[in-house]
C-alpha cells in the first residue's frame, strides 16, 4: 500500500510535525513499506493460533503475595529532604 504525500501530510498535521520534503518522502516510503508489512500479516492463515497472552509462554509463577515487614519510619526518611509528621513533604504544584 503506497501512500499519497498528501496522507503523509495529514498524518505529519495530526502528529505537530512539520516535515521539508526530503522529510516527506522518506516517511512515504517508510510508512508505505510498514503498511506493505502489516498488509503480508493480514494474509496470514491464523484460524488455528489459539490467542495467547504472551508471544512465549513463561514458566516462572509470580510470588506470593504476603504481608511482610516494612522499613521504619526513620530509615524510611533518612533520604528525604523534608518531613513533617512522618510525611513526606513537597513543593504546591497548584496555585489556588
Amino acid at each position: 500500500m503506497s501512500l499519497t504525500r498528501e496522507q503523509v501530510d495529514h498524518i505529519a498535521r495530526l502528529a505537530r510535525l512539520n516535515l521539508s520534503d526530503e522529510e516527506r518522502e522518506r516517511y512515504r516510503e517508510q510508512l508505505s513499506a510498514i503498511l506493505d508489512h502489516f498488509q503480508r500479516l493480514q494474509e496470514l492463515d491464523t484460524e488455528t493460533v489459539p490467542p495467547t497472552f504472551r508471544a512465549v509462554e513463561s514458566h516462572r509463577l509470580p510470588r506470593p503475595d504476603e504481608v511482610q515487614s516494612s522499613l521504619p519510619p526513620s530509615e524510611l526518611f533518612s533520604n528525604a529532604p523534608d518531613v513533617d509528621q512522618n510525611q513526606f513533604r513537597v513543593p504546591p504544584i497548584l496555585d489556588f
